[in-house]
């Protein structure tokens, strides 16, 4: 198993226990309502509402490099040519 596997294992037992340790009801003011109803339901809500938007937030972007756009071929003649008469003096010496 990996360090990361064994990490998410934990969290996601704390995380059970925690929920499972709340389950009085409670009232809870969403702007002018007032609920009355479990922690252990607020607290999987915002826990699975954590975890999509880690998902969401921490994917891969899906970018393809194009080196085109980073090299000109019009200069790549140039850019060959870039050593002066000194600098090839110097590499070519025994």
């Amino acid at each position: 198993m990996s360090i990361k596997n064994i990490f998410v294992l934990v969290i996601v037992v704390l995380l059970t226990i925690i929920i499972m340790q709340n389950t009085d009801e409670v009232k809870f003011t969403i702007l002018f309502s007032t609920i009355y109803m479990p922690k252990v339901a607020v607290l999987t809500a915002v826990a699975v509402a954590a975890f999509i938007l880690g998902v969401l937030v921490g994917r891969p972007k899906n970018k393809k490099y194009n080196i085109g756009e980073h090299y000109d071929e019009r200069h790549a003649d140039e850019d060959k040519n870039t050593l002066s008469d000194e600098d090839r003096d110097y590499i070519s010496r025994d």
